[in-house]
C-alpha cells in the first residue's frame, strides 16, 4: 500500500499502481468526470500514470491553470497532427501551452500558411478529437528518438541535449510527438478549438537561426466558452491602448527617433501630468521627498548595485567619454542612484525613516520582437521611491506602502485584485545576491504585513527580484484579465553593497532596511493597462478634457468663449469646436474622442445664460439644460465618486 496526501492535509492508503483517477474516483464520481489533469510530489504526471510510492497529490480540472495548461498543450499535439497531415514534409519544432492557449512552431519549407487555411485545421483538430483517443506517454532511447527525427533537424537538436534514460514520446492516435507529459486523458474532451493568428518565429529565439512559422491557437471544452472567449478578443480589439492612444493623440511612435520610445503627445503629456500629481500629493502627505537623479551613471554604479550583472549584457551598450577607460550606463533602475543621495550624509536613527520619491525615467534594451505598444518599451518612467528604514521600522511602513497602493487602485477604479508575495527559488539559490538569512526576513516580513492587512494573497516561488522579495499586486481589468501592477519590495542586500549606515541609540552604525515601492510601476505600462480597462473613459478627474463646447453655428462664437472663460473659474477643463459643421458630426467625432460631457450652446442657451448637457455614451434624450455653477457641481460629484481620500 502507498499513502497519498490530498491538498487539505489527509492521508489515504491506495494499492501500488493506483492513478490519479482512481483516486479521483475514491473521492466522487463528480470528480472524476471533470479531473483532466494532476501533479505528484510537484511533477506534472496524467491522470493514467501509476503511483508507486508515497506522495502528495493534486488533482487538476479546467478550472486550475493547471488543468488549463494541461488542456492546452494536449491540443498542441492535436493541432501539430492535423498540420502534418494537411501539410506533408512540414517539419514540427515545439508546441507549449501558454497564457491564453498555445502555439507551434513549424518550418512549412515551401509552403505558405495564411488565415484562409485555419478552417481546413480547425476542422481536421475536432475531427480527430472526437475520435476519443487516449494520449500515452512511452520512454525511449535516444538512439530511437534520433531515428524517429532523423529528418527532423530541430527535434534532432533537441534529442542531442537530453540524456540517454530521460526522453519520453506522446502518441494519440496515429500520431507522436517527442514531449515531457502533461495531457489530458484523451482528444475527446477538446469539443471548441481556433487558429487565432500565424507569425514569424526564429528557431529558439535566436534570430541567427531559421526563421518558422508560429501557429497560434486555442481550445476549450465547450464551444460556448470559445464564443465568449472571442467575442472578448473582439472587445480586446476595440480597447487596444495603441488604437486608443492614436484617436485620442496621446502618444506617437516614430521610427526616426527609434523603437520602444514613446513621443508624449501634448493630451497625453497632461494625462501623465495629472497622475504624477495625483500620486505627489499622496506621497507628500506620507511624509516622501521628491528628489531628481541623472539619466545615466559610471559603470561601477551599477557593478556595485548588481544592476550591471543582472541587466548589462542585454541592456545598452556603455557610454564611452574622452577619458580613457571612463565608461557610462543609460540607468536600468533608480535605486543606486537613491542609495547614494542616502549615502550624502551620516544619519541618526532619530532621523529615520527617509523616504525619497523621483519619477525617474529608465533604459533597458528590449528585444525587437519583445516591444509592443507602451506595455514593453526601451525607455519607461517608474513611479519609484526607497524607503531607508531601522529595523523595528519596517512592518508599519511596508503597510503604510499597502495602503498607499491601495488609494492608487481604488481612485483609478482598479477594484478586483488579489497580491503575490514573490520569493526566491529555493532550487537556484545563484540567481540572487545576499545571505540566507536576510532573505528569510525578509520574505517573513512582508508575509506578515500582508495577513496583518487582511490581504487575499498567495505565495509564488521564484518571482522574487534578485536584490530580494517582493509584494506584487495583480490587477483584473474589465476584460478580466490579471496585470501586475504595484510592487513593494524588502531588501537588506543593496545597504550592505553601498555600505548604508545609521548610528542607533546604542551609539554604534547599524544598516538601514531598504523598501523599494512603484504603485504605478512603470507609467508607460500603467496607462497602457489604464487604457485597455476603462476603454479611454478615464475618471473624470483625469480626463485630458473634462467637457467640449459645441455651438450650434459660428454666430455663437463669442458666446462658447464666455462658457470657455466660466468653466476655466471653476477649474474645468474643456475644448470649443466652434467649426461650421453640422451638430450631428460636432457629436460623433466628441463620442470617439471619449469627451465625458458635451455642452450644446445655441440661440436659447445664449439668451438664458445656460447650457445643454448630454453625457458621453447618452443618446441625447436626456439632456439637461442648466447654469454653468450646476455644471460645476455635478462635475465636483462626479470626481468626489471616483477620487479617493487618503
Amino acid at each position: 500500500m502507498i499513502k497519498i496526501t490530498l491538498p487539505d492535509g489527509s492521508v489515504k492508503e491506495f494499492a501500488q499502481d493506483t492513478t490519479p483517477m482512481d483516486v479521483a474516483l475514491s473521492i466522487s464520481e463528480g470528480l472524476a468526470r471533470n479531473v483532466i489533469s494532476a501533479s505528484f510530489n510537484g511533477t506534472t504526471i496524467e491522470t493514467t500514470t501509476p503511483l508507486t510510492t508515497d506522495g502528495s497529490l493534486i488533482l487538476y480540472t479546467w478550472n486550475n491553470p493547471e488543468g488549463k495548461k494541461a488542456f492546452w498543450h494536449s491540443t498542441s499535439h492535436v493541432m501539430a497532427q492535423a498540420i502534418e497531415e494537411i501539410y506533408p514534409g512540414a517539419k514540427l519544432t515545439i508546441g507549449p501551452a501558454i497564457d491564453n492557449g498555445f502555439y507551434y512552431d513549424v518550418d512549412f519549407g515551401d509552403k505558405k500558411i495564411t488565415d484562409t487555411d485555419f478552417k481546413k485545421i480547425e476542422d481536421r483538430v475536432l475531427e480527430i478529437s472526437r475520435g476519443k483517443h487516449e494520449f500515452k506517454m512511452r520512454s525511449v532511447t535516444k538512439a530511437q528518438a534520433l531515428a524517429l527525427y532523423k529528418d527532423n533537424e530541430f527535434k534532432t537538436e533537441l534529442i542531442q541535449n537530453l540524456e540517454d534514460g530521460t526522453i519520453t514520446f506522446c502518441d494519440h492516435s496515429s500520431f507522436t510527438d517527442l514531449c515531457r507529459g502533461g495531457h489530458i486523458p484523451n482528444t475527446g474532451i477538446i469539443k471548441a478549438m481556433k487558429i487565432l493568428s500565424v507569425a514569424g518565429a526564429y528557431w529558439r529565439g535566436n534570430e541567427k537561426n531559421k526563421q518558422l512559422t508560429r501557429v497560434y491557437g486555442i481550445s476549450f471544452p465547450k464551444q460556448k466558452e470559445l464564443t465568449e472567449y472571442l467575442q472578448l478578443l473582439e472587445e480586446a480589439k476595440k480597447r487596444d491602448h495603441r488604437k486608443l492612444g492614436k484617436e485620442l493623440e496621446l502618444f506617437h511612435f516614430s521610427q526616426r527617433v527609434g523603437q520602444g520610445l514613446p513621443l508624449w503627445l501634448p493630451k497625453g503629456a497632461a494625462l501623465r501630468d495629472r497622475l504624477e500629481q495625483f500620486l505627489k500629493k499622496a506621497q507628500k502627505k506620507a511624509g516622501y521627498e521628491q528628489v531628481v537623479t541623472p539619466h545615466i551613471g559610471q559603470k561601477e554604479l551599477y557593478v556595485t548595485s548588481g544592476h550591471y550583472a543582472k541587466y548589462g549584457a542585454d541592456s545598452f551598450q556603455p557610454i564611452h567619454t574622452p577619458a580613457e577607460g571612463e565608461e557610462f550606463l543609460l540607468k536600468p533602475m533608480n535605486c543606486p542612484h537613491h542609495c547614494e543621495i542616502y549615502n550624502a550624509r551620516p544619519w541618526s536613527y532619530k532621523d529615520l525613516p527617509k523616504r525619497y520619491a523621483e519619477f525617474g525615467t529608465v533604459y533597458r534594451y528590449e528585444q525587437s520582437g519583445e516591444l509592443h505598444g507602451l506595455t514593453r518599451v526601451r525607455g519607461f518612467t517608474q513611479d519609484d521611491a526607497h524607503i531607508f528604514c531601522t529595523p523595528d521600522q519596517l512592518d508599519a511602513e511596508f503597510k503604510n506602502v499597502i495602503d498607499l497602493v491601495l488609494y492608487v487602485f481604488g481612485s483609478l477604479g482598479f477594484e478586483n485584485f488579489t497580491a503575490q508575495v514573490s520569493v526566491r527559488d529555493l532550487d537556484n539559490p545563484d540567481k540572487y545576491i545576499g545571505n540566507v538569512e536576510n532573505w528569510e526576513k525578509a520574505e517573513n516580513a512582508i508575509i506578515s504585513a500582508a495577513k496583518d492587512k487582511g490581504l487575499n494573497y498567495v505565495i509564488e516561488s521564484g518571482e522574487a527580484a534578485f536584490y530580494g522579495p517582493k509584494l506584487d499586486f495583480m490587477v483584473k481589468d474589465a476584460l478580466g484579465r490579471s496585470w501586475q501592477l504595484g510592487t513593494i519590495q524588502v531588501d537588506y542586500n543593496l545597504p550592505e553593497r553601498f555600505d548604508l549606515t545609521y548610528k542607533g541609540s546604542d551609539n554604534e552604525l547599524h544598516r538601514p532596511v531598504m523598501i523599494h515601492r512603484a504603485p504605478f510601476g512603470s507609467m508607460e505600462r500603467f496607462i497602457a493597462i489604464l487604457l485597455e480597462h476603462t476603454a479611454g473613459n478615464f475618471p473624470i478627474w483625469l480626463m485630458p478634457e473634462q467637457a467640449i463646447i459645441l455651438s450650434l453655428s459660428e454666430k455663437y462664437e463669442n458666446y462658447a468663449q464666455k462658457v470657455f472663460s466660466l468653466l476655466e473659474n471653476h477649474e474645468i477643463r474643456a475644448q470649443i469646436d466652434n467649426r461650421n459643421e453640422t451638430i450631428g458630426k460636432k457629436i460623433r467625432e466628441a463620442e470617439t474622442q471619449k469627451y465625458p460631457f458635451m455642452l450644446i450652446i445655441g440661440e436659447e442657451e445664449e439668451k438664458n445664460g445656460t447650457i445643454s448637457v448630454r453625457k458621453h455614451g447618452d443618446d441625447g434624450k436626456s439632456n439637461q439644460t442648466m447654469s454653468i455653477d450646476a455644471f460645476a457641481a455635478l462635475i465636483q460629484e462626479e470626481i468626489n465618486k471616483t477620487l479617493k481620500q487618503f
